[in-house]
């Protein structure tokens, strides 16, 4: 079972940015966390898809351009991702941390 930091990236404005796949015949629960190191507000997007980036779709949206103030973050959690899930980062704004951290084991 892996544990931990499961993916991180520092967001490019305007661009869909993969941060997570979950592994074949693996499931995961994960959490969430975007860290504005701005200090002006940001909009964010965040995705968990099933399958890859190019299949986004309104459904798979969980949070649709949500605020952060200046120099704040956002944490979701409790996230549940079955085997090829993803998920995929946006922001309006570059110089925006996006960590995945949790667990996965094999199914």
């Amino acid at each position: 079972m892996t544990t931990g930091r499961l993916g991180a990236v520092d967001l490019s404005a305007t661009t869909n940015t993969l941060v997570y796949t979950v592994p074949a015949s693996t499931i995961a629960t994960v959490s969430i966390n975007v860290a504005n190191r701005n200090a002006t507000p940001i909009a964010i997007r965040l995705a968990h898809l099933n399958g890859a980036i190019g299949t986004l779709g309104n459904e798979d949206y969980i949070e649709y351009d949500f605020v952060i103030p200046g120099n704040e973050t956002l944490e979701r959690t409790g996230i549940v991702m079955a085997a090829t899930h993803t998920i995929v980062a946006y922001s309006d704004t570059a110089n925006v941390s996006v960590q995945v951290y949790g667990w996965e084991e094999l199914t």
